[in-house]
């Protein structure tokens, strides 16, 4: 007897209906971090179906929520943050380390104004970018205490510093992307001057800030 066709709804779909599935989603995901760069993380959705060349429903059904769209575009460089910082506490001089560390962080930010938008922003309804920001978080806290532990920064810095730092990075990005890069190297300049241990006068209290700080819900448009 002849095998009988499947009429079982919940069965896998055809290899050509998952491959169109998989190219939509790469689409999605490209004409999402394309409109991000440009405009950042406030572009409605729909306009990211549009610039994609499929329909809303397409979008939905690939990422429900636009919390869930920006933190998949945005994905691997969430992971790059969490291996910059692993990266930095391997490193055999903590200043150097806590150096780079911060040098890759705000050249990313000034790089893409997308993903500094996602960077600074809080998902609610991705929650699998919270455990990667609380190991980055708790790695750049150990890196700040190594590097005091050799005395290689002043002793009166606190990890709140590092918040300042992301937040001032973020207030002088340009337009121009050859502006915003400039902008950040003097800046960071100026911030690695000013943490070397001195016999100056001490810095004012630290700020009430934390990393969680940084993060805002983005603005829901549509």
């Amino acid at each position: 007897m002849p095998d009988r066709l499947s009429r079982n709804p919940s069965a896998a779909p055809a290899p050509a209906q998952r491959a169109d599935a998989r190219h939509n989603r790469a689409r999605l995901l490209q004409a999402a971090r394309d409109a991000y760069a440009l405009d950042g993380t406030d572009v409605p959705s729909s306009a990211i179906a549009r610039r994609a060349g499929v329909g809303a429903a397409t979008l939905y059904r690939h990422f429900p929520t636009r919390d869930s769209l920006i933190a998949a575009a945005f994905s691997e460089q969430f992971a790059q943050c969490v291996a910059t910082v692993d990266e930095a506490l391997a490193a055999d001089d903590p200043w150097h380390g806590l150096r780079t560390a911060l040098t890759k962080l705000c050249r990313m930010q000034a790089e893409d104004r997308g993903f500094s938008a996602a960077f600074l922003a809080e998902f609610p309804d991705a929650p699998d970018v919270r455990p990667e920001r609380a190991r980055a978080a708790a790695g750049v806290a150990r890196l700040v205490q190594r590097a005091k532990d050799t005395g290689q920064l002043r002793e009166d810095f606190d990890t709140s510093d590092i918040t300042l730092l992301l937040l001032a990075n973020n207030g002088v990005l340009q337009d121009s992307p050859a502006a915003s890069m400039a902008a950040s190297r003097r800046l960071l300049a100026y911030f690695f001057q000013s943490c070397r241990p001195t016999d100056g006068a001490p810095l004012p209290e630290p700020a009430p800030l934390r990393i969680e700080n940084l993060y805002r819900t983005p603005r829901r448009t549509e």
